[in-house]
Parts: structure tokens; sequence; C-alpha cells
């Protein structure tokens, strides 16, 4: 799953430009177990990321996903997504 999740973050900021659609589609991906295992603490995070490059489609998401989930997830999810966004 690394390997998937680096490949697509590394594409979606190629060129300069942010393409919120491919973070969101990667919280989708995690949030619906498409191609690898739910895990809606990463699902949570891609679609934070994408919510703050400007997709209100991943804004959407992301807050009825967060009403599924445990305080201890949501607060790993909003520190994966604050570390995502530092070194990015």
């Amino acid at each position: 799953m690394a390997r998937f999740e680096m490949n697509n973050s590394e594409l979606a900021t190629m060129g300069g430009e942010t393409r919120a659609d491919t973070f969101c589609e990667m919280g989708l991906m995690y949030a619906t177990g498409r191609g690898c295992p739910v895990d809606l603490v990463s699902a949570h995070k891609w679609l934070n990321i994408a919510a703050i490059k400007g997709s209100d489609r991943a804004a959407e998401l992301r807050a009825d996903l967060a009403e599924t989930m445990t305080k201890m997830q949501l607060a790993a999810a909003l520190r994966a997504a604050r570390e995502w966004m530092t070194m990015h």
C-alpha cells in the first residue's frame, strides 16, 4: 500500500499544480477498500488534503466519514494529514 500511496501523491503534485481530485480518489480508495484494506484513518487523511486543496466533494465526504470514526482515529488522521502537508 505504501508504494501506491507514495506514487499517487507524487503524481498529484507534479508540475507544481496540485490535483485535489487525485487526493480525493485516494481517500475513496481507502474508505471503500478498493484495491486495499479499508483504512479510515488514511481515507480521512487524503480526503482532508483534497479538501484543503479545494475539493468541495472531498470536504463533504470527509465530514461523512468523520461521523463514523472514533476521536482517536480522527486525531491520527488529522496528524497524518498535517505531517504530509508539512513534507509536501
